[in-house]
């Protein structure tokens, strides 16, 4: 069965004036127009393709990956918006729509929105919705404290970051242990820091045993985040530069620069540090 809004692995069937038309194992087809058409392909290949519906509403395959799959979260800027809704840039030709009723807040043209995509059993269509957060849920939780994760970075609180969690729950991450630029949209590895009593999931960025960062560590991520994420001094910097920037001898400042290091917080070039982005 060929799947609306998935990664389908079909063989190619037949060419057409158009395209040519893929098959998947029960006989059903789908074409793949011309212009994603690869030079080299041939009958009997097999090829993975995404399949949606084009402008006039029929199944259409793609070469092209979207940014968002069936039943995914994603940051999507919008595009244009109508009396009907919005449609945002998912990376394909037809833009995804999310209708007013499945947006938080009324949308505007050229803002990102933490995106869920699903299909409208009615109109069996792909649709995104703002609304992502009835697609979560931590009443039932499939992680552990210290378990490294994936995340992506939702919106910014005045606690810090929220983030959806292996695509299951939300958790946060809190502010003053955000040591680099964390956009909504980021995908980034994580790791379980608390379980509360009521399931609420606290996040970091770094392993467990890493996350609470030494004080002088921390007063030099602090100094690299007032200047634009870099500093003009490493560990073969002269003690008395070291001294006057950041009132801390030379072997304290390496073994700081070094657990930095570990924690891959930070990047050691020839003349100076420079936060991970």
């Amino acid at each position: 069965m060929i799947e609306l809004g998935k990664m389908n692995k079909l063989e190619v069937f037949r060419e057409s004036p158009h395209g040519m038309y893929l098959m998947d194992n029960e006989g059903e087809e789908v074409l793949l127009p011309n212009k994603y058409v690869p030079a080299d392909i041939q009958i009997d290949d097999d090829i993975e393709v995404f399949v949606y519906l084009d402008s006039e509403e029929r199944p259409v395959a793609t070469t092209l990956t979207p940014k968002v799959m069936l039943n995914g979260f994603a940051a999507l800027k919008v595009s244009d918006v109508n009396h009907v809704g919005a449609f945002m840039d998912w990376g394909l030709e037809k833009q995804l729509f999310v209708p007013f009723r499945e947006q938080k807040g009324r949308m505007k043209v050229g803002e990102k929105y933490m995106i869920y995509m699903y299909l409208d059993e009615e109109t069996d269509r792909l649709v995104g919705t703002s609304k992502y957060k009835k697609y979560l849920s931590n009443d039932t939780l499939s992680v552990k404290e210290g378990q490294e994760v994936d995340l992506l970075i939702g919106e910014t609180t005045p606690l810090g970051h929220t983030a959806i969690i292996n695509q299951q729950h939300i958790g946060l991450i809190y502010k003053n242990e955000v040591f680099r630029k964390l956009a909504m949209g980021t995908k980034s590895k994580g790791f379980i820091k608390k379980i509360r009593e009521d399931n609420k999931i606290d996040l970091s960025l770094q392993a467990i045993g890493y996350a609470k960062v030494e004080p002088n560590a921390e007063k030099i991520l602090e100094k690299l985040k007032w200047n634009n994420g870099y500093i003009r001094l490493n560990d073969k910097s002269e003690p008395a530069e070291i001294m006057e920037v950041f009132q801390m001898s030379k072997k304290t400042f390496k073994k700081a620069v070094g657990s930095l290091y570990k924690q891959r917080l930070i990047i050691i070039e020839n003349h100076g540090i420079r936060l991970v982005e």
